[in-house]
């Protein structure tokens, strides 16, 4: 009865030092304000239903989609895809950081170790305030294990070894996470990719099981080689002459605006999370919120962005024609019976080189094709939601080869019109880089979008 009193006192103490200004619910004040300015070079796709899937005939006799009504969330996405400048900053970024680590281990200047109240920071952060200096013999020494080994140089040229070029990143399985359960149940079942079925544990990418145990279980890990492989040029096409391609277009400055080439989904989906970390960063340092991911496209999202607002339209351009009405070409494609070069382009061309869509999206049809999110299923119209209808499936390195498929839009330079079509879909398998397929990064709209909205809400 005493520690009741004694309780009771020490509430109503509490209760006498709060302020309740004038009763009512208010909610948390004094949150910073959320500002959904347009990110750089992106455009906003408003929320809308369409009929997703095949506008014409099943060319292949593939029979890998039927017509579906879908209805899909406002999304940012970026105007063109990417080029090779800007997937030439994620490799610069990785390179550096290799670098600062490297440096940091014998010059303590180069790792921020202790905070602002001089407690250990582990592992410790980057300091890029301090500039590289690659010429400088010291540093040069410390940094030696980036470049190629003297047996591998070329003309005696101390260049970076591409291998050592490695991203490592972290992402929350969802999926995973949303088993309605708590850590402390021990007879939580759980969903395993290996086996299909609900168990106990968690299957890594690296395929190692691991009990499950609190949050940390679902935090996934990868290391991906950020490097494009310029090889492909040459390995894609058989008896061609493809080397000066191989050797300039990734790093020659007369390809910048080029679309990058030779990054392979696991890549494409590292600079997603990469982009957001970066932008991430910087919103920290100025005391703002944390902004929505970048990510590939979904496949509906990517049909619904390639329409322009037009329903049954064939093409992204809107007509059901290649030409426009002065007879030239309205895509880099492969027209006619292979003349490579009747639409100006013998294999990619620059980005937004030819008319956008009517959402102002370049490129969707033609140029290169391009990765999306989903994981390719024949049959995945007829089990996913017809609301933002999403396939995801995370291989495993030792998962046969049919579940590495990863669905490929918009056709390419080398391909014919029909893969151009906006309910053309395709695939390509995760690990595999190709000179004709590269991508462009999506990002949710935070808040609801009434603009277009048909409603009595205003």
């Amino acid at each position: 009865m005493k520690k009741l009193a004694i309780l009771s006192a020490v509430i109503i103490i509490f209760a006498s030092c709060a302020s309740y200004d004038n009763g009512e619910l208010t909610g948390v004040q004094d949150r910073a304000p959320w500002f959904n300015a347009p990110p750089t070079g992106m455009v906003l796709v408003e929320k809308g239903s369409y009929r997703m899937g095949p506008n014409d005939q099943d060319v292949p006799w593939s029979s890998t989609a039927t017509s579906k009504n879908v209805s899909i969330a406002s999304f940012w996405m970026d105007e063109t895809e990417i080029t090779n400048n800007e997937y030439r900053q994620f490799v610069f970024w990785v390179r550096d950081s290799l670098a600062y680590r490297m440096l940091g281990e014998q010059i303590d200047e180069y790792l921020i170790s202790e905070d602002q109240y001089g407690e250990e920071i582990d592992p410790p952060f980057i300091n890029w305030e301090l500039e590289i200096l690659w010429d400088d013999q010291e540093q040069n020494e410390i940094l030696e294990d980036m470049f190629y080994p003297e047996h591998e140089r070329f003309y005696r040229r101390k260049n970076i070894d591409p291998r050592k070029l490695n991203y490592e990143y972290f992402w929350i399985d969802y999926k995973q996470a949303a088993q309605k359960f708590t850590f402390e149940n021990e007879n939580r079942r759980h969903y395993n990719y290996k086996t299909g079925q609900y168990d106990g544990e968690i299957v890594g990418l690296d395929g190692k099981r691991t009990p499950i145990k609190d949050r940390s279980s679902f935090i996934m890990r990868d290391m991906v080689n950020v490097y494009p492989d310029t090889l492909c040029w040459i390995s894609d096409f058989s008896y061609s002459y493809n080397e000066p391609m191989a050797n300039m277009y990734f790093w020659h400055s007369a390809y910048d605006n080029y679309p990058v080439v030779g990054v392979n989904w696991k890549q494409a989906t590292a600079f997603a999370n990469w982009r957001t970390s970066y932008m991430n960063a910087y919103l920290s340092s100025v005391g703002q919120y944390f902004v929505q991911d970048y990510r590939l496209p979904m496949e509906s999202e990517w049909e619904y962005a390639a329409r322009g607002g037009l329903d049954l339209a064939v093409y992204p351009w809107g007509g059901p024609y290649t030409r426009n009405d002065q007879g030239c070409f309205l895509a880099n494609f492969k027209p006619l019976r292979g003349d490579y070069v009747a639409d100006g382009g013998l294999h990619t061309v620059e980005v937004a080189i030819y008319e956008a869509n009517d959402y102002g999206i370049y490129d969707m049809g033609g140029n290169v094709a391009e990765w999306t999110a989903n994981a390719f299923d024949e049959s995945a119209y007829s089990f996913t939601h017809d609301m933002n209808p999403y396939y995801k499936y995370n291989a495993l390195p030792d998962d046969p080869p049919a579940m590495k498929r990863k669905v490929v839009r918009g056709g390419s330079w080398k391909d014919i019109g029909y893969y151009l079509q906006n309910g053309t879909r395709t695939y390509e398998y995760q690990d595999t880089a190709k000179a004709y397929i590269g991508f462009r990064c999506v990002r949710s709209y935070l808040g609801q979008d009434l603009s277009g909205a048909k409603s009595n809400v205003y």
